[in-house]
């Protein structure tokens, strides 16, 4: 059984790992992308890192390029993404989305429709 939202937030030392994991409703089997976003106190929410629902194609932003890795289980309802060497500025509510359009891989703003209340990711220097 799948629980649905975001789970595996908390506070950490910068440079250490958390590993984020998300359940979702059964359609997200038809959606285009699964992808990660998060919204820092009086900043937009950014995508973070997306992945093809039925496909190997990932894209992460500049931010966490090389840092972050996301990843799909089989049941294409179960969102995880392993962030490594995490710094200050990665402090944010972390969310999970889905997006049904076929650009999806660009996370443009407003592409990706989140579920969950989101979990805090929190680092200190």
């Amino acid at each position: 059984q799948v629980k649905l939202g975001e789970s595996g937030g908390g506070s950490v030392q910068a440079g250490e790992s958390l590993r984020l994991s998300c359940g979702g409703p059964p359609n997200l089997s038809r959606s285009t992308c699964l992808g990660w976003l998060r919204q820092a106190p009086g900043k937009e929410r950014e995508g973070v890192a997306a992945i093809l629902t039925h496909g190997s194609s990932t894209t992460y932003s500049d931010s966490v390029k090389g840092r972050f890795t996301i990843s799909l289980d089989n049941d294409k309802r179960t969102l995880h993404l392993e962030m490594a060497g995490l710094k200050p500025e990665d402090t944010a509510q972390y969310y999970c989305g889905a997006a049904w359009t076929p650009d999806c891989l660009s996370m443009t703003s407003g592409q990706y429709n989140s579920w969950g209340q989101g979990t805090q990711v929190t680092v200190s220097s």
